[in-house]
């Protein structure tokens, strides 16, 4: 019941701790009159169009989109005309995803233009927890989190099942993002930190978010004693100003790319804006585009 649970009010708002106003951005466009659109894009799988309206949709979008690829051409002419750049065949299987899944017109371009206009971000990994394939990654996924956020507590399963799914292929990184409306969110960031020191970052993080509603300086240090960390060496790395100064580092890192709200997810330096329970399909996608 929980996952269930958890799916469907995941589906319904991405990021519920905080507010998260999004500024849309103008959506690049190429003008095809109707009689010229291309209708038929060799191997983009187009299976799934079925439902009433779905094929005519699609085929407006993909003519009038702008290609991935580099080229002032549409992503369907992107497709007829056999560029090597395999991005626009990717482009188009994901509009057609999004019309399968029910998303308006001006949706459908907005999220387009998050992930395929404009450059990804950069955002520092050096030294932050990470798991899940470490080799050359076909994708990274970096969250930003805050421990006493409930929907990052929902999210954080889904990311685990990603991360199993597609484990030779993704890694995912962890940042702090800890809101001030959260009395004990910098706490638990910080026995985060401190465990981390102890190796045991990731054992830590999970024990936070199972149990979100316990998370008093108490129920931190019995955690710790769980994890049976070195409790001298935990007090001291909770208090050391150097676990707090990575804490805000991470916070400034994420205010640079536009964080408002938690969770907040960056794929491969794209933000992910779409329900969450479309987070596998999306990945799928983004191995794609890497190979």
């Amino acid at each position: 019941m929980r996952r269930i649970t958890a799916v469907l009010v995941l589906s319904l708002a991405f990021v519920a701790c905080d507010e998260d106003e999004r500024t849309g951005g103008q959506v690049e466009t190429v003008d095809v009159e109707a009689e010229s659109r291309i209708t038929e894009l060799p191997g983009v799988n187009t299976s799934n169009l079925s439902g009433p309206g779905h094929r005519r949709m699609w085929e407006q979008l993909v003519n009038d989109l702008l290609s991935p690829c580099g080229d002032p051409i549409s992503v369907a002419e992107c497709v007829a005309s056999g560029n090597a750049c395999g991005a626009c065949r990717t482009a188009a299987e994901y509009v057609g995803r999004l019309v399968v899944d029910g998303l308006e017109r001006g949706e459908i371009r907005e999220l387009y233009r998050a992930r395929f206009s404009g450059d990804p971000v950069d955002i520092p990994i050096e030294g932050a927890p990470t798991k899940g394939a470490l080799m050359g990654p076909a994708v990274t996924i970096v969250e930003f989190s805050d421990f006493q956020c409930p929907y990052c507590g929902l999210a954080t399963p889904v990311i685990r099942e990603v991360l199993h799914d597609f484990e030779e292929d993704v890694r995912v990184v962890f940042k702090h993002y800890p809101l001030s409306s959260h009395d004990y969110a910098i706490p638990a960031a910080k026995a985060a930190v401190a465990a981390m020191r102890q190796n045991k970052f990731w054992e830590m993080h999970d024990l936070l978010f199972e149990h979100q509603d316990a998370l008093t300086p108490s129920d931190l240090r019995r955690y710790a004693t769980q994890l049976e960390l070195d409790m001298e060496r935990f007090e001291a790395d909770m208090n050391d100003p150097e676990t707090q100064a990575l804490v805000e580092l991470n916070q400034s890192e994420g205010r640079a790319v536009g964080v408002q709200g938690t969770p907040s997810i960056y794929i491969n330096g794209r933000r992910f804006e779409e329900p969450f329970p479309n987070l596998a399909a999306y990945v799928r996608e983004a191995i794609a585009l890497a190979r």
